[in-house]
């Protein structure tokens, strides 16, 4: 990916969630060929394996932990070892989320609890994970990934798009109680990034709703995951020092 070049990037310890695919995996590549060590939970070790692969180039190659984001018990233990193997961390982007689709007629409060253990619960518990040593090793940086669909009102993930939409509050939240510490969080709002997931949910009609959506955009021309990772590579560098509490849409202009 083309791009600035922040040096005080350079060896700081990051830590990204669902690093393994999609936009994760396109933030983690920023940050390893910034020369940060990085350090990314997973839920697929095939996944894994292939953005390590992929950053190859890197000065440090990331390093990976395979586990389920809904175990918090087992998120802190892995975030832990990765610390102890790259440094306490300097910067943290929650990155994981699923918006698989669901008929809001369908669902259960089983469905409803599982939506937000798996796109919101584990931001908070990840970020009450590193702040300890984030705070002793003189402030950082906190990114949570967010969505625009929530806006908007994007029918058919309703407990997707409730659990997006709570990102903006504990942003703002965390945000405040951080802040004194030297610890700044924002968050980021992505429009549609077409990614591979988003290509083959959208099948033969793929370049249909590629326009149709084209069409609501300010900017016609696709976002794709590396115009994400450039906004948190930002937000992690002291290059947004005096920024807090604040969510970036990345959407092309839709919103």
């Amino acid at each position: 990916m083309s791009g600035a070049i922040y040096p005080d990037l350079a060896d700081r310890p990051v830590l990204i969630t669902g690093g393994g695919s999609g936009i994760g995996a396109s933030i983690v590549a920023a940050f390893a060929h910034q020369g940060a060590r990085v350090g990314f939970l997973e839920l697929s070790a095939t996944a894994a394996q292939a953005t390590i692969e992929a950053c190859g180039s890197a000065r440090h190659a990331p390093l990976a932990r395979v586990l389920d984001l809904r175990d918090i018990a087992a998120t802190k233990a892995a975030i832990a070892d990765l610390a102890a193997a790259l440094g306490p961390f300097r910067a943290l982007i929650n990155n994981a989320g699923d918006d698989a689709r669901h008929a809001w007629s369908e669902v259960t409060p089983e469905l409803w609890d599982d939506r937000f253990a798996v796109n919101v619960r584990h931001q908070f518990f990840c970020a009450q994970a590193v702040a300890p040593a984030m705070r002793q090793a003189g402030g950082g940086a906190i990114v949570n990934l967010g969505s625009i669909s929530w806006m908007f009102g994007a029918a058919g993930l309703i407990a997707y798009t409730t659990a997006k939409s709570a990102i903006a509050g504990l942003t703002k939240s965390l945000a405040r109680e951080l802040g004194a510490d030297g610890i700044r969080v924002n968050a980021i709002a992505p429009g549609m990034i077409w990614t591979e997931k988003q290509a083959t949910r959208a099948g033969s009609d793929f370049a249909a709703k590629r326009d149709a959506y084209l069409a609501r955009q300010c900017i016609k021309e696709p976002l794709d995951a590396a115009d994400i990772a450039r906004m948190a590579l930002w937000l992690a560098s002291d290059e947004s020092r005096r920024v807090a509490g604040q969510t970036f849409i990345v959407d092309g202009g839709v919103m």
